[in-house]
């Protein structure tokens, strides 16, 4: 062959195969994603907007996400359902609304007196607790990614104080995950409603009291308009997480970078979303204080004694039902055992010298 000649078919070639790469770099994929969230809504509905959008952006465009608002494609509780039978391919939730699937997954929400919203993506990341929570969704096709905190949230909007374990006895009151449990084990009546429909349910007088999560998205909600008093701290949600959780066959089909893409976006979503909610629930709870007419309460050491002795037995109770929860309840209250002394120490010493300082 002529060098002239050679020089020429490998410049054909390489202009070739500069013109077939974009095509491939071309390729895109659209992700339908769903979320028991009204869009918009402060905290949650914001940050699994913020995730999409991340995802498209860091992809170049390669993956695109299409956010469905509670209800626009699914119900709201219905989510989980939705990916694992790919009518969506992700979620933005939170696993205790899918309990019904399994009480395993409680501890990967919040346990009422358990781990705070440090705590828990220390033990997820660094306790074994991430690799327990893939292994309680395997079975569902699905794969869970943590995407953040609400914080330690409100107890709840109450039409009447709570003095007396008496005063539990028939309450109709909204609250989620174990601590509706508790509270229907002492005696009140529980009911799980999706967000949107908390504040009608009190506007009616279908419902005595309801929880929802702080003083942000609770002031933003309407609920200090229909209730009285505002119950502080929640004894049922120390740390409450939330979740980005995908279709675990369309996660595996994407080429490895825009896997690793989906991970990353998770983990800068947890960061946002916990600072989003404690700078807001800090901005709002004074202001919420004073112009509403709110008075803030705490429930009774009586009835926090009580409700304690209930979790031990309900914590019992789901620990026993399979090998799987067992394995995972034990690694959780082995954490929150030693997070408990540790913080006992550092932590609540802390604030209480804080305080001393700064407010007398």
């Amino acid at each position: 062959m002529k060098r002239r000649d050679f020089v020429k078919g490998a410049g054909v070639a390489a202009a070739a195969s500069t013109l077939a790469a974009p095509a491939i770099a071309q390729e895109r994929t659209e992700w339908a994603m769903v979320m028991p969230w009204p869009k918009g809504a402060p905290g949650v509905g914001v940050n699994a907007e913020r995730f999409a959008q991340r995802v498209g952006e860091m992809s170049g465009g390669r993956l695109t996400i299409k956010l469905y608002a509670a209800g626009e494609l699914v119900p709201p509780f219905e989510s989980f359902d939705a990916v694992q039978s790919g009518t969506a391919d992700l979620l933005h939730g939170t696993p205790y609304y899918w309990v019904g699937k399994s009480q395993a997954f409680n501890y990967f929400t919040t346990i009422p007196f358990g781990l705070n919203a440090v705590e828990l993506p220390s033990w997820l990341t660094y306790g074994g607790g991430q690799a327990l929570w893939e292994e309680a969704y395997a079975d569902f096709g699905i794969l869970p990614f943590y995407a953040g905190s609400s914080c330690v949230q409100a107890g709840g909007w109450f039409r009447r104080e709570i003095k007396t374990w008496e005063d539990l006895q028939g309450l109709k009151v909204r609250m989620a995950g174990l601590g509706g449990e508790l509270l229907r084990r002492a005696g009140s009546v529980v009911v799980l409603l999706p967000p949107g429909e908390i504040l009608p349910a009190m506007q009616s007088g279908a419902i005595d009291a309801a929880e929802w999560i702080g003083p942000w998205n609770d002031v933003a909600f309407g609920l200090q308009k229909v209730a009285k008093y505002y119950y502080v701290p929640a004894f049922h949600e120390p740390g409450p997480a939330l979740e980005v959780s995908v279709n675990r066959a369309k996660f595996e089909a994407l080429p490895a970078d825009l896997q690793a893409i989906v991970r990353y976006a998770a983990a800068a979503t947890a960061q946002d979303t916990t600072t989003d909610f404690t700078y807001h629930n800090i901005q709002a709870f004074k202001p919420l204080l004073a112009d509403y007419g709110v008075e803030l309460r705490t429930f009774p050491d009586e009835v926090i004694t009580r409700l304690g002795e209930i979790n031990r037995a309900v914590l019992d109770e789901i620990s026993a039902s399979d090998p799987l929860t067992k394995k995972i309840h034990d690694s959780f209250m082995d954490f929150a055992a030693k997070a408990a002394h540790y913080q006992g120490a550092f932590e609540e010493t802390m604030l209480r010298q804080r305080r001393l300082v700064w407010q007398g």
